[in-house]
């Protein structure tokens, strides 16, 4: 398992981190020089120093301290600037440490552990005058601000992609599937749209999209204007965003769209491999590089016009055209699959479950990553009877308990080429198979009935019966017919009941066989006239996920122009200050979890994955991190600069500095939230990484 990612990525996350440290420090640096401040330390780094460099005494490996004391006598911060002068040695070590975590200039007179009211000394901290000490205490922040801008400003020149704000899929039952149209029309909002602005504030990119919903306002909705194909103008929508269990933030269930070309992700492949067997792409031999040229002739723009194609097939194979890398097409004609109900159980937090009016497949293994825990344990084509004494478990319900037992092993029968198989499967560290899974549409046979399901309208939630409610269905029971037509899969179930709707029927005769009985017992089953409807509005899916395909990305740039690079600086900079500040205020309401905060580990984490998207990638995401820096280190909280500030805010409205006690005192509260908070935030970094 990769934790970081390539060893070439970390060195320039890292190098990339440890830099902003350094701008950060210099600018506190240069200050205190122009200032008249004896600056006795300028470190990137935290820990015991590594390598350091005096003038007068060069390089060592380790501080200069020893060899100050070996030829003045006493320690460096003893030695008065006459001596050294005298001597020919400078006053500052200039030290990298160990731990690339930080960085601090150490001036006379001025130590955060060790806050003093006053130093007699003309080229001490506190002897300067004060608006001297207020540019020294903010020139760091000034510093990252302004290295922020430099780096947008050169990445804008270049161009930088990302996902574009265009809508891939609606989460059916989602705040976005649901949005009421303001002005009145057709509520929800659809594949395609191009998000344009939320609140009123542009909207870039998908990214930009998703942390304006996140970032709003708990328990109020947002106005979200979308232009869409066909019509003219912008329509305006107002949705209220929802938390997102598997996010761990608010929602409104949007997916990016997809690009045409089939990802060239080994990985993605390898996972998706069962789906570009059954889509007849592997036979065709089409593959990474591919583009999906035409829809029923008609050239496409995102791999979504695929599924909605789809969708409207009723079944009948879709036309499609594919370029190769090389300038070649190919014809191929893609079955549709049967669409099944994606429902909530009320018993699961926002986990869609595939259905039949409560009816559920059973969970089929798909695919076992070659390297797997489980090779040679699970097979392709097994059907999961049960797990951990589950009988019968839905799709979500596998994924759970899998998800529960990280680092152990778990009990599974399965059904294996007409056999029932105990064997015993184990569950790496971030709580997964390390295998694909699927619904088992094969075989008629039933998980277990979903008995109420939780229902989303304008209003609210609320929670249904469904109609297996009380027709007492146990898992594993084989579904042999509906009223006279036999069934044998998912397809001739769902095109039963389907019949049955069309018929008008009042209710449904299911022949169902209990597992290890062989004879057929008849069930009937009310069918309402909702029931009926949602069974008649099932329609078709795509054989290949959108998740084959590359992301539909756009390039934000400033085509070359200097000026309109640097407004665009400007903004990103200012844009993302506020962002930070918001993200501090919806962390103390509650609607940003604290799970979501990253540590230094996190950010070279991030960071690794970044490297990958591109050198303009990369020089971005160092520019929010400075960004970041800058916010941070302002906020009004002992030993950063924003605490700082205040003291000397403080020290000019009174005329003196806040005592010493009280300067101790609050020392010593930033040091516990500072230290509870890398606690919290390296434990957030190390449960990513692990997958958990």
């Amino acid at each position: 398992m990769q934790l970081l990612g390539d060893g070439t990525n970390i060195l320039l996350i890292v190098i990339g981190f440890g830099l902003l440290v350094a701008v950060h420090e210099l600018g506190h640096f240069l200050a205190a020089r122009w200032a008249g401040i004896r600056v006795e330390a300028f470190a990137v780094g935290m820990g015991p120093t590594v390598v350091a460099f005096r003038r007068g005494i060069g390089v060592r490996f380790g501080s200069t301290a020893s060899e100050m004391e070996r030829r003045f006598g006493c320690p460096p911060e003893g030695v008065t600037m006459d001596r050294l002068r005298r001597a020919g040695v400078g006053e500052t070590e200039y030290g990298l440490r160990l731990l690339p975590l930080g960085g601090f200039v150490r001036m006379k007179g001025q130590e955060d552990l060790q806050p003093i009211e006053g130093n007699a000394d003309a080229d001490a901290y506190p002897s300067r005058p004060i608006w001297k000490r207020m540019v020294v205490v903010s020139a760091g922040v000034v510093m990252n601000a302004t290295l922020a801008v430099a780096l947008y400003i050169g990445a804008f020149l270049v161009g930088v992609k990302f996902e574009s704000a265009t809508v891939g899929e609606v989460r059916p039952g989602s705040p976005a599937a649901l949005a009421t149209a303001i002005g009145g029309g057709e509520a929800g909002l659809r594949t395609g749209d191009r998000i344009e602005r939320i609140d009123g504030v542009p909207m870039k990119t998908f990214a930009d999209a998703q942390i304006a919903v996140a970032m709003s306002k708990p328990g109020q909705s947002v106005r979200i204007d979308v232009a869409r194909a066909g019509v003219d103008g912008t329509l305006q929508f107002e949705a209220t965003p929802t938390d997102d269990p598997s996010a761990r933030l608010r929602s409104i269930g949007l997916l990016p769209a997809h690009d045409t070309e089939l990802a060239p992700d080994d990985e993605v492949r390898a996972l998706l491999k069962p789906a570009f067997e059954r889509s007849g792409l592997d036979a065709a031999g089409i593959g990474p590089g591919w583009r999906l040229a035409s829809v029923h002739g008609v050239p496409v723009r995102t791999a979504e016009s695929l599924a909605t194609a789809c969708e409207s097939s009723g079944g009948k194979p879709v036309p499609t055209r594919w370029a190769g890398p090389d300038g070649s097409t190919r014809d191929l004609a893609m079955q549709p699959v049967p669409a099944l109900q994606a429902i909530v159980p009320a018993d699961q937090a926002d986990q869609l479950e595939l259905s039949l009016l409560g009816l559920c497949p059973l969970t089929r293994i798909d695919f076992v990553r070659d390297g797997s825990l489980n090779a040679g344990v699970l097979r392709p084509g097994d059907i999961v009877l049960s797990i951990e004494g589950v009988r019968g478990p839905r799709l979500a319900q596998f994924r759970d308990a899998v998800r529960s037992r990280p680092s152990r092993a778990v009990a599974l029968e399965v059904l294996r080429e007409g056999d029932v198989v105990p064997l015993t499967a184990r569950v790496d560290a971030s709580g997964r198979l390390d295998v694909v899974i699927a619904p088992a549409l094969d075989l008629p046979l039933l998980a277990q009935p979903i008995e109420r399901v939780t229902v989303r309208d304008g209003k609210g939630t609320d929670s249904q019966k469904t109609m297996v409610a009380m027709a007492e269905i146990a898992p594993l029971t084989r579904v042999a017919s509906v009223g006279s037509a036999p069934v044998t899969d998912w397809r001739s179930l769902r095109d039963a009941m389907q019949a049955a709707s069309r018929d008008g029927a009042g209710e449904l005769r299911l022949g169902l066989v209990p597992w290890g009985v062989d004879a057929a017992r008849t069930t009937a089953l009310p069918l309402s006239a909702a029931s009926r409807a949602a069974l008649l509005d099932l329609g078709w899916t795509s054989p290949l996920p959108s998740d084959a395909f590359a992301g539909l990305m756009t390039t934000l740039t400033a085509e070359g122009n200097p000026m309109r690079a640097a407004a665009m600086g400007f903004d990103e900079t200012a844009k993302l200050a506020v962002m930070t500040w918001l993200t501090i205020d919806r962390l103390a309401r509650g609607s940003v979890p604290v799970d979501q905060l990253r540590g230094p580990v996190g950010i070279v984490h991030v960071g690794t994955r970044v490297a990958d998207r591109g050198f303009t990638y990369l020089v971005f995401f160092l520019a929010m991190i400075s960004v970041n820096l800058a916010v941070l280190n302002f906020l009004p909280l002992p030993i950063v600069d924003g605490g700082l500030f205040l003291y000397l805010v403080y020290e000019a409205l009174r005329g003196r500095p806040p005592s010493v006690r009280f300067q101790n005192a609050a020392t010593m509260a930033g040091l516990l939230l500072i230290g509870g908070l890398f606690v919290v935030t390296f434990y957030n970094d190390v449960m990513r990484l692990v997958g958990r």
